[in-house]
């Protein structure tokens, strides 16, 4: 039997020299930390460094674990104690399987502690970290847990028009109940929170932010959205679509458009974070990073079932899901399918654009606190400079469309005049007249003082 072998089994693992009977919390920490994880194996008999040392009177020790477990640990973990023999060595394997009734505490020395895995470490589990052991043990989720908040109270408007237009049918308040938006006694769960109009969980936000260049540093456009996730969904589409080029081909009869990034891969993108989002992190929120080569999503919450998504084929993944309920509710609304192939449709998609790469297909990367999605701009379209379309084709806002009117009254006009006109700061403008000349919209010819602004479209 080779080590290699045996530790290519395990989903984590410690080597330990030897047992520390009178220190048991030395190695109950890897206990706990595994049986509330996807589990793991402590290795008895092989140094830190992975060389094998063996250990003496087996039988004893095995003796000695089972007893340690009874009286420190609660509940007590299933486990397996199977002895090897590795280089003529007694090596002991202590397997720790991934428990169903989470949290498992170490008790003793006075104290009460749950451990998690952090890499190759078992530590405390933080207070966020607590909340999603008692639902995982109590087989709950966030989103069926219910609220103080009355149905009566709140709206379902945004709701029923989506469903309305995206599953073709007329919208019933019985499926407030079916969905599992609201209980039987009339309150909402969380679940129905999220969905409701003035949706009162003020963790459900979204940071949008479109970046001057490649790499985080001066801000062209950002915005703040919170409530109703249906829409966070629509407010971070919307703000893609105005800081993002459109290019198009030229064809005999017209053309055609070549847009930088494929629509329903970001869409896809989009609702997998809002989904499967941790949402008992209180201080998190979605963000939505757009640089000039790529977009970036980042969420709190790492993979459900606790693996890196970065070592997983994504054409593989479960779809184990945080979230059931939404997830549900998103897939009645088409927004998603019920198989979990989000991340091989974001792939697939990007893939169809022309000019796509082997080197733009989209990352992703998880933590165990957060998951990244990023997707890069098409190769065709991501160095387009000036003449990118028209105004009626690009997605605007209110306060550039009048911008650009500004500018057509008085091509001389200044930053401070128009920041004035529109009753804003001057950075705001700034960072306007920025996003409008990366689009190819406006242009500056001459110097600040004495220059003009041109429209180039």
């Amino acid at each position: 039997m080779k080590l290699e072998s045996l530790i290519s089994e395990c989903t984590a693992y410690d080597f330990k020299l030897m047992l520390e009977e009178k220190k048991p919390k030395s190695w109950l920490k890897s206990v706990s930390a595994f049986a509330n994880g996807l589990g793991g194996s402590l290795f008895f008999g092989i140094d830190n460094d992975g060389v094998v040392r063996g250990v003496d009177d087996v039988q004893h020790i095995c003796e000695t674990i089972s007893s340690k477990i009874r009286d420190y640990m609660d509940p007590v973990p299933e486990v397996e104690l199977i002895p090897h023999r590795i280089e003529d060595y007694n090596v002991l394997q202590l397997k720790v399987n991934a428990g169903n009734y989470t949290p498992y505490y170490y008790v003793g020395d006075g104290q009460r502690i749950a451990f998690v895995r952090i890499g190759d470490e078992s530590i405390p589990v933080t207070a966020e970290q607590m909340v999603r052991l008692v639902l995982k043990g109590s087989n709950k989720t966030f989103d069926s847990l219910h609220t103080d908040y009355k149905a009566e109270d709140f709206s379902f408007a945004i709701l029923a028009n989506a469903f309305k237009r995206r599953a073709q049918q007329e919208w019933n308040k019985k499926y407030l109940l079916s969905f599992g938006l609201v209980t039987n006694t009339g309150v909402l769960t969380n679940a129905g929170a999220l969905f409701a109009d003035d949706s009162p969980l003020w963790q459900s936000r979204l940071y949008c932010t479109r970046w001057d260049g490649k790499t985080k540093g001066d801000a062209i456009n950002d915005s703040e959205f919170t409530g109703n996730v249906l829409l966070l969904l629509r407010e971070a589409m919307n703000f893609v679509k105005s800081n993002t080029k459109r290019g198009w081909e030229k064809l005999p009869d017209g053309r055609k458009n070549k847009p930088e990034y494929a629509e329903r891969a970001v869409l896809e993108a989009m609702v997998n974070h809002f989904i499967h989002r941790d949402y008992t992190v209180m201080g998190g929120e979605v963000h939505l990073d757009i640089y000039d080569d790529r977009l970036t999503l980042t969420s709190p919450g790492g993979m459900y079932n606790g693996m890196l998504i970065q070592d997983l084929d994504i054409a593989n993944v479960s779809s184990e899901r945080r979230n059931p309920i939404l997830a549900n509710v998103m897939a009645q609304l088409d927004y998603m399918e019920k198989r979990g192939s989000g991340l091989t449709r974001i792939c697939n998609e990007t893939m169809a654009l022309e000019g796509y790469k082997d080197e733009l297909k989209p990352v992703f990367k998880s933590t165990p606190s957060q998951f990244q999605t990023t997707i890069f701009a098409s190769a065709d379209i991501s160095n387009v400079g000036d003449n990118v379309g028209d105004v009626s084709e690009m997605k605007l806002t209110e306060r550039q469309l009048k911008m650009l009117d500004l500018i057509k009254e008085s091509p001389t006009i200044s930053g401070r005049k128009m920041s004035e006109i529109l009753s804003v700061s001057q950075r705001t403008v700034e960072r306007d007249i920025s996003l409008l000349k990366k689009m190819g919209v406006i242009k500056r010819e001459g110097n600040d003082v004495n220059g003009i602004w041109l429209i180039l479209i």
